[in-house]
């Protein structure tokens, strides 16, 4: 059995937001970039990368998904389109900025190889998880290119998120600027879900 330090470092949805303070040196995609990441959300068309070849872009998918996975809750970073936002803000960045981001897929795909003789987007979950568990242990202090990689990767991630559709409206559940006659707070009544938070019942 592992113990707890052992564990990939996946955030939670409610952690996530809070390392969003933490992300704050990112650059953020510009109007443009937004407009362009919310079209390719409302559209569901095929990823047409503009930076990451179709090989990188589905090595990121992968990866980004190992993050921020599916859960009861919400879909995940794929469904999200968390790539798709990434490459677009390599598109925004400085070529030095977006090398770092080839580099550290190459190392990706390289490690799965070694491992399992694949490219990490055609792992099993099972080997996926063990490699994320390795680069993840050294979060806050990372050491190597790869734990390197996986702090960027997982600080872009978070912010695609919560940029998106998915992350916004059936994550967050955020009902923009609308009157409320009355506040109702936080109703988790006879373990149901609470209808207006979203908030589990304890």
């Amino acid at each position: 059995m592992q113990d707890q330090e052992s564990r990939p470092v996946r955030p939670t949805r409610r952690t996530a937001l809070k390392a969003l303070g933490a992300a704050a040196a990112l650059p953020w995609l510009s109007d443009a970039g937004l407009l362009a990441f919310a079209r390719i959300q409302t559209s569901s068309a095929s990823p047409q990368p503009k930076v990451l070849s179709p090989a990188q872009f589905r090595t990121l998918e992968a990866f980004v998904e190992m993050i921020i996975p599916s859960d009861d809750r919400s879909p995940g970073a794929k469904e999200a389109r968390v790539a798709d936002y990434i490459d677009l803000l390599l598109s925004e960045a400085e070529p030095e900025h977006a090398l770092r981001w080839i580099g550290g897929l190459a190392a990706l795909d390289a490690e799965a190889i070694a491992r399992a003789r694949t490219p990490f987007a055609s792992l099993t979950a099972a080997q996926a998880d063990r490699i994320l568990q390795e680069i993840s242990r050294s979060e806050r202090a990372p050491r190597t290119p790869l734990e390197e990689f996986f702090v960027m990767t997982k600080d872009a991630t978070i912010r695609g998120y919560y940029s998106s559709e998915i992350g916004i409206d059936q994550e967050l559940r955020y009902k923009g600027n609308t009157f409320l006659r009355d506040f109702v707070g936080c109703e988790t009544e006879d373990g149901h879900e609470c209808p207006h938070c979203g908030q589990k019942p304890l």
